[in-house]
């Protein structure tokens, strides 16, 4: 293995001033400026005086006068042949010391603007998702891959180039493209070809390209109420708040009456037609056809997001809207749930039509999707282990479902919480009594290791019915009863009266 050279670059110094003269005082100051301001670090080691002498274009007798003094003060010290390093004692001063020496004497207050303020409330509300119980979307254990993904990519990378040269297609490598149209139509019922297949980062990329190409300034869009909060999100930030049409959801799903009364002329909607989230329910024949006889009397557009449609618990998972009409819908899918959050690959089947436009909005992005696991996911599709590996975790997932039923069933009064009856997916919705105020819940069971999800701020106006979505993770029977308990001491505490003032959040 070759050896990393321990010495640092100091780029910070910048240049000093000739016609000034003193060299050697000039050059340990900013030294000592640089390590007061933390450029340089507590042992990190410097160039050596002739290499810095004639990076800075000065003699070396002037850099050996700038180190001699900084070692005089305690900001270096010498240790003979094995060069000068910056003190290690200063590793022991005070941090807010240190951050004082190193702050600009005048500071400028500045206001955000609500385009910054929406941002940074995504950038908290889809912070990474800890490995405990009842996180959403984090396979471990039993319900990860096995070793032959590691096997299939050393296979792989071993036969391929070491750093493939040139840009990529935007579409995504045509093996991948291949393997997933393949896949999409053996089991969601899609119809399409590998030329209508553009590979995404994930179910949110091909989120934010249907909006980038469907909808012009003014368009109004029909959304879910409640809804992934990634959609609203992505709407918001693209100045479609007013144009933002929240369609409420019931037992059948998307209400498309409902839709239509409030907004006949949207150019689009965005559905999880197989299982509806949060909630969970999958949208009714008589809804799909509703929908779809819209669609194609409005002119308008259908994004199908397909979430969790691989996990169903009893029967086998309901067709794809897009399989009842090509032309209409834009079907979106996603690997990152089924095998790991991680890997970052999902894919959008586009009509013929839109594959150019997606493209350019793709280009506009990121250009091309990362080839690192593209070759690696096509074989692991093409060769089956993707087929075997969602039998194994639909038997694991439905195992740790029945577990948590069981556990909730026992362990959290009906009357303080109860669950919404679901047969697929990767969560369940726990539904929580009247005057329970469920991002006050959510935040205690994160500070007790226990991560759920508030139901209500997935609403129009972010104040919905109060509930809590519960992940299924590939967690033990024993964590999911633990889990359960603390869950349950948080409620009972948000339920009682004394508790009311305080179980409030902003």
């Amino acid at each position: 293995m070759a050896r990393k050279a321990n010495v640092v670059e100091i780029p910070s110094l910048g240049t000093l001033d000739r016609t000034a003269g003193q060299l050697g005082r000039q050059l340990a100051q900013a030294l000592r400026s640089a390590i007061r301001r933390g450029d340089l670090k507590p042992g990190e080691l410097l160039p050596s005086t002739r290499i810095l002498g004639k990076s800075l274009m000065i003699a070396r007798g002037t850099v050996i006068e700038a180190f001699e003094q900084l070692i005089a003060e305690g900001f270096l010290e010498s240790q003979g042949r094995a060069g000068t390093r910056v003190a290690r004692s200063l590793a022991d001063a005070s941090p807010a010391t240190r951050q004082e020496q190193g702050r600009p004497t005048e500071t400028r207050s500045w206001t955000p603007s609500s385009r910054i303020e929406r941002f940074a409330q995504v950038a908290q509300q889809f912070r990474a998702a800890a490995q405990i119980p009842f996180s959403v979307s984090v396979p471990i254990g039993k319900a990860a891959p096995d070793d032959i993904w590691r096997r299939l990519g050393n296979r792989i990378r071993a036969r391929g180039a070491g750093a493939p040269s040139g840009y990529g297609d935007p579409q995504g490598a045509l093996e991948l493209r291949e393997a997933v149209a393949d896949y999409v139509r053996k089991s969601r019922s899609v119809r399409c070809e590998a030329s209508q297949v553009i590979i995404t980062s994930g179910t949110q990329q091909g989120l934010y390209l249907a909006c980038q190409v469907l909808l012009d300034v003014g368009d109004f869009a029909w959304v879910e109420d409640p809804a992934y909060r990634g959609i609203t999100g992505i709407l918001e930030s693209a100045g479609h708040t007013n144009q933002m049409i929240r369609v409420p959801v019931d037992a059948e799903g998307l209400n498309v009456e409902n839709g239509i009364a409030q907004c006949p002329q949207a150019r689009a909607a965005f559905v999880t037609s197989s299982h509806q989230y949060p909630l969970g329910m999958p949208m009714s024949m008589a809804r799909r056809d509703a929908l779809l006889a819209w669609a194609r009397a409005s002119d308008a557009w259908i994004v199908e997001d397909d979430y969790d449609s691989e996990l169903r618990y009893a029967g086998h998972p309901f067709p794809s809207l897009q399989g009842l009409d090509p032309d209409r819908v834009i079907y979106l899918g996603t690997f990152s749930k089924i095998l790991f959050p991680s890997l970052r690959l999902g894919y959008a089947i586009v009509p013929p039509y839109l594959v150019q436009a997606f493209c350019g909005a793709r280009v506009l992005m990121d250009r091309h999707p990362a080839n690192a696991d593209q070759h690696v996911l096509a074989a692991f599709i093409a060769e089956g282990h993707l087929d075997r590996h969602i039998r194994r975790i639909r038997g694991v997932y439905a195992d740790i479902h029945r577990q948590i039923i069981e556990a909730v069933a026992r362990l959290i009064p009906r009357e303080l919480a109860w669950l919404e009856p679901s047969d697929q997916g990767m969560h369940l919705v726990l539904w929580l009594a009247e005057g329970i105020d469920d991002r006050w819940v959510a935040a205690k069971a994160s500070e007790a290791q226990v991560s759920v999800r508030a139901v209500s701020p997935m609403y129009a106006g972010g104040n919905g019915r109060s509930g809590l979505i519960l992940g299924l993770g590939g967690f033990s029977a024993e964590d999911i009863d633990s889990a359960t308990r603390r869950l349950a001491q948080v409620i009972t505490l948000a339920a009682k009266p004394s508790a009311a003032g305080s179980c409030q959040l902003p």
